[in-house]
């Protein structure tokens, strides 16, 4: 994919079947667009169309097809010899627990190990196909010596895997077996030379459980058991679980992983893929997405299944490898400075905050843990708090600080929190839940404001400026424009917070008012726009987009004030006119930041040549929809990219409803439904030949609610009074204002009769499935 754009490979088209007879395949095999059949559920029928075939054999993490539910990451790939397959194993949670090491060595993720799966006969074929519908890999292999029909899933809240097999006659005693991998950091960078690995693993069989159990040097475990069962019936099909548990500081994670792989195997496979599909399909009906761009389409939905496959709301913020691991890879924690923020923009859209949400919850259970990334004395004030990255998984940054503004100790962590707290923001906006608000937002919104205020000095010009700080991956500034937006989006949301909780006593409220009105303006060039700070242009190529956060995703200035165009457009310009030092991801933020400019044309391009697989800054996505960075794995970007593809076809920031506004004019056919927006709104809607046909809101707490519907001539409101409410300043179009209560709904249409409202997956031409089809 790396070398040819997927639009220049010739498809397989709608006759692609795919996956083995063991279980019938649900109908549609290829993207052939069409309207979505009555028979059957419509989603299952369009996730179809996006499932990733394997028609040759992945070689590695990149390639290969991969399952999770949040704590445990499975890939399969090629295998050491031409007769073996990997099951490569991860966890989310198995970490090492020595924190006098900063955390991306000390409190490092740390590798599992991996299933052999060597047959008799070398392998000559496979034909896999990932059912995302039903979450599981199912297929076959063929060998010199037969073949082997297979099903797996990466069990729904077991964190355990479980692969149901039908051998050929002459692939009946295939074997097994677990590779355990060394329990050491995969990251050099930093690492002391007091280093050392964990101890040895200890391996043993109890009661027919294949056990490796590797011990902490800090104290505690992790654990892998594994058992192969034969169903003991004429056919020789075979059972094979595996569960990882970890257990710190108390220890015991073998004998949890016993238990479970024992559990399973008591009940029937049947009973527990049931359960395990019952999940995944609840899931996948809570929204809809089509679009005429299939290779858009189907990357979008295999995000849509990999970010519940990497992340849950009870399961560890994702680290860059998410559950997986990708081979020898060195970005072993959580970083805070952009790639958990972005990865997690997408849950919303796609109406998935209660499943999804690990950052909220993340901060509510472990606040307790960020004064450790505070330099002393600040560290033993209670009124501040900051983030260092790389932290672990409870917030732990291990022996590394965020440093302070305006010394010899500068980093580009100063605006980690307030920057992962707007992602806890976005959470609160999409659902209206107070709760997040005063347990979680309000009060440590508080402290990381008080923090950078300890650095804000009055100039000779009557304003407060900021000690120098660093803008990320590239310079170190006074007025830093970074977190001086960073800043004053965190004033303005704990005023409007307190209002919210009705804090008419905050005793903080002047100050914070006090420093927006103070504060001074970032600085600016005519030709380039916002600088990167005080007499620090962006002079090279910088893949980052620190320095214009105030675009996207603070909304800050925005395209509805005519005053903040020409900032807007001319800071993007001057960043995007030199790329040479840009990643995936730079492509992604930058067609977000063109749709909320009025562009969606302009922000596609951008789009299209990150999925086409273009190479740039030795970064591309995978066949597989991951994506590397040279040679290591970086989870953030693909799903960025699908941030970008639900900023194209509808918006909500400003308190306006935007269904399609910025969608590219090749699009002219798309179809939403559930998709959630700001003020706690489900909307769906449709658009044919280029005319929006209908919108649909649902709100769930009665909030005010203004859309901007996009239907030209009279329209018809069912289901709620209305008033025009004047003109759009973004994007042009009435706007109408809704009186919706909570649990109420309204259909916007043209005058006339009442529009069908079904979702479907709209016409486009075929193009070839993602994965090695």
């Amino acid at each position: 994919m790396s070398e040819v754009s997927r639009r220049e490979v010739l498809g397989l088209g709608a006759a692609v079947a795919g996956g083995a007879a063991m279980v019938a395949e649900p109908a549609g095999g290829g993207p052939a667009a069409a309207d979505v059949p009555s028979g059957g559920d419509p989603h299952r029928a369009l996730l179809a169309t996006a499932d990733p075939l394997w028609r040759r054999l992945p070689a590695d993490w990149r390639q290969g097809p991969f399952l999770g539910d949040g704590l445990l990451g499975v890939q399969l790939y090629a295998g050491d010899d031409a007769r073996t397959l990997t099951w490569m194993l991860g966890h989310s949670e198995v970490q090492d627990q020595r924190p006098q090491w900063e955390a991306g060595i000390g409190l490092s993720r740390l590798p599992v190990g991996s299933l052999a799966w060597t047959f008799n006969g070398e392998i000559t074929a496979v034909d896999w196909r990932l059912d995302l519908w039903d979450a599981e890999l199912r297929g076959s292999v063929t060998t010199t010596r037969g073949s082997v029909e297979f099903r797996a899933q990466a069990l729904n809240a077991e964190a355990a895997l479980l692969v149901e097999i039908r051998p050929g006659a002459g692939e009946r005693d295939a074997a097994w077996r677990f590779d355990p991998l060394p329990s050491a950091t995969d990251r050099t960078k930093n690492r002391p030379p007091d280093y050392t690995p964990n101890p040895a693993p200890e391996r043993t069989v109890r009661e027919g459980v294949d056990l490796t159990r590797q011990p902490l040097a800090a104290g505690g475990d992790y654990a892998t058991a594994w058992r192969l069962a034969d169903s003991g019936d004429e056919s020789g099909s075979q059972v094979l679980a595996c569960a990882v548990r970890y257990r710190y500081p108390q220890g015991g994670a073998a004998d949890e992983a016993q238990g479970a792989v024992q559990r399973l195997l008591n009940e029937t496979p049947d009973a527990l893929v049931r359960r395990h599909r019952h999940w995944w399909n609840g899931y996948f009906t809570r929204s809809w997405l089509s679009v005429p761009d299939k290779t858009v389409q189907s990357f979008y939905w295999i995000q849509v299944y990999k970010l519940a496959a990497a992340t849950r709301r009870h399961a560890p913020v994702t680290a860059e490898w998410g559950p997986w691991y990708p081979w020898k890879d060195p970005w072993t924690a959580v970083w805070w400075n952009l790639n958990a923020q972005v990865a997690y923009w997408p849950i919303h859209g796609s109406n998935h905050t209660a499943e999804l949400d690990a950052i909220t919850r993340t901060f509510a259970e472990h606040s307790g843990n960020l004064p450790q990334s505070l330099d002393a004395p600040y560290r033993d004030r209670p009124d501040l708090a900051a983030l260092a990255h790389p932290s672990d998984r409870s917030l732990r940054p291990g022996a590394h600080t965020v440093g302070v503004p305006g010394t010899a100790h500068i980093t580009d962590n100063f605006g980690n929190l307030i920057w992962a707290l707007h992602n806890v923001w976005l959470s609160y906006r999409h659902t209206l839940d107070a709760s997040i608000l005063r347990e979680v937002l309000h009060p440590l919104l508080t402290r990381a404001v008080n923090f950078y205020a300890e650095f804000l000095t009055e100039g000779e010009d009557g304003l407060l400026h900021l000690a120098t700080t660093r803008s990320p991956e590239y310079a170190n500034a006074e007025d830093c424009t970074y977190d001086l937006s960073l800043l004053r989006w965190g004033c303005a949301t704990l005023l409007e917070s307190a209002a919210v909780l009705g804090l008419d006593g905050e005793p903080d409220a002047k100050r914070w008012q006090a420093i927006l009105d103070r504060l001074t303006p970032y600085h600016a060039d005519p030709e380039q726009g916002v600088l990167i700070g005080a007499d620090v242009p962006l002079a090279d190529s910088h893949r980052h987009f620190s320095h214009l956060l105030w675009l996207y995703p603070l909304f800050e200035k925005t395209w509805a004030s005519a005053g903040d165009r020409e900032a807007m457009r001319r800071t993007f310009d001057h960043w995007a006119s030199m790329q040479s030092a840009w990643h995936g991801y730079s492509l992604a933020a930058a067609c977000s930041m063109l749709a909320a400019m009025d562009a969606g044309d302009e922000g596609l391009g951008y789009l299209t040549r990150l999925l086409d697989g273009e190479v740039i800054g030795n970064t591309v996505l995978t066949e597989n929809t991951f994506y590397r960075e040279g040679g290591n794995g970086a989870i953030e970007t693909p799903f960025c990219a699908a941030q970008s593809v639900l900023d194209l076809v509808g918006q909500s920031w400003g308190g306006v409803l935007r269904p399609f506004a910025a969608l590219p004019s090749d699009w002219p056919d798309a179809s939403i439904a559930g998709m959630r927006m700001q003020g706690a709104f489900l909307v769906d809607a449709d658009r044919r030949a280029g005319a929006t046909a209908w919108v649909r809101v649902r709100s769930e707490r009665g909030a005010p609610c203004v859309l901007r519907p996009g239907i030209e001539g009279e329209l018809a409101v069912d289901g709620a009074e209305w008033e025009p409410a004047g003109t759009d300043p973004a994007f042009g179009g009435r706007l109408i204002r809704l009186r919706l209560e909570p649990g109420g709904e309204a259909l916007i249409h043209p005058a006339g009769p009442r529009p069908g409202t079904p979702p479907r997956n709209v016409p486009g031409p075929d193009v070839p499935q993602w994965g090695l089809p």
